[in-house]
């Protein structure tokens, strides 16, 4: 299936062919699949782009088009029922927004067309074949946010020089948790740190997390690219800002939030922009 036939679904990339349009005989259904929930902090900046990216290509949710919302809450052992819901109910294409979200909706369907984006390599991940040419029933947008962890490690590293001990907080359940952190890792080596790598998958976890890190004295702080740490970007800036550590976060909705830093891609131009690669080279930074 070619990607032009679906693509503008999610913020006008490339319009349907007006033949499909014509044989339309109902209002096309979207499944918009996604790791958050609708009233988490994140879903805030990234939800009103999708729905401008939309109205760019000419839809408006129930006027010429329906969209059929299921969010994981951040519970990843959720996605596999709520994709195959979306695939029963026949829907017209399927927007996975977030960590597995698409792997799992790509697991559940080879027919549905699948319009994905996230902050891993959408080609490691298996999603697709290749950037240029994804091939099979998916394609999408990424940030390439999880790639930039070494890039975080340098900035915090710059923000605060005088420390040598880093943490490095991670989500376990997180399906590239182990390569990220090994990447840190390695990266750390390369600039003379010694890093402690953090798991938290709960609310409880990252105020433990925060416990130990104040029991190494670490000096700064790693947050790993994850959606369930989006859910809690309140949560974790407060935790930074009462410790007084400096941390580093992929996305500028963090700093909004009252974090220190971020580097990462900008959500909010992902989504409307219908680019299958954004350059991740945005930076959010909030005085202290």
């Amino acid at each position: 299936m070619r990607r032009r036939e679906f693509i503008s679904l999610v913020g006008g990339a490339a319009a349907w062919p007006l033949a499909a349009r014509a044989q339309q005989t109902a209002m096309p259904v979207i499944g918009f699949l996604t790791s958050y929930s609708s009233d988490d902090a994140f879903a805030q900046y990234s939800l009103p782009a999708f729905h401008q990216g939309l109205k760019e290509a000419g839809y408006i949710e129930g006027r010429n088009v329906t969209i059929e919302y299921r969010g994981a809450e951040g519970r990843y052992d959720r996605l596999p029922a709520l994709a195959a819901d979306l695939v029963r109910r026949q829907v017209t294409v399927i927007v996975a927004v977030g960590g597995p979200s698409g792997p799992m909706a790509q697991a559940s369907t080879a027919t549905i067309p699948i319009v994905f984006s996230g902050g891993g390599d959408p080609v490691k991940s298996g999603l697709v074949a290749s950037l240029n040419r994804p091939g099979g029933n998916a394609t999408g947008v990424v940030t390439l946010n999880a790639e930039l962890g070494p890039k975080r490690l340098e900035l915090l590293h710059e923000l605060a020089p005088a420390t040598d001990v880093i943490a490095v907080l991670l989500n376990p359940t997180y399906p590239v948790a182990e390569t990220l952190s090994k990447d840190l890792q390695t990266a750390a080596r390369a600039l003379g740190l010694q890093v402690h790598v953090l798991h938290a998958s709960t609310e409880r976890d990252i105020d433990a997390a925060f416990a130990t890190l104040v029991r190494v004295r670490a000096g700064g702080l790693v947050v790993g690219t994850d959606p369930f740490f989006n859910r809690q970007m309140e949560q974790l800036a407060a935790l930074a800002l009462r410790h007084a550590v400096p941390t580093i976060y992929q996305y500028r909705a963090f700093a909004a939030a009252g974090g220190l830093i971020s580097y990462g891609g900008n959500i909010n131009r992902l989504v409307p922009s219908g680019r299958r690669l954004y350059r991740p080279d945005s930076c959010g930074c909030q005085a202290r």
